[in-house]
């Protein structure tokens, strides 16, 4: 069964790799007009983080493809192979 998640709760909320590193927290989504489905997560990325330092690049945040997402609860994980510093 899909569970639904509003936006707005996910908003604030702390991103992480499956190995646990911060990458930062969720600012916005860019969602596929036709389908309604999630493309990828807005991140702002965590200035003490490397990892995300890296992904971001010259950018201020870091576009996670939705497939990179392995859990949402307190936190949003993200599996890293998944990612790609210039999505």
């Amino acid at each position: 069964m899909v569970k639904f998640i509003i936006a707005k709760q996910l908003v604030g909320k702390k991103v992480i790799s499956t190995s646990g590193y911060d990458l930062g927290k969720f600012m916005d989504a860019d969602i596929n007009e036709i389908t309604g489905k999630i493309k990828y997560m807005i991140v702002e990325p965590s200035p003490d983080s490397k990892l995300a330092t890296q992904l971001a690049g010259d950018s201020s945040e870091i576009r996670v493809p939705y497939n990179a997402v392995t859990a949402v609860a307190d936190y949003i994980m993200v599996d890293v192979k998944n990612l790609d510093s210039k999505a």
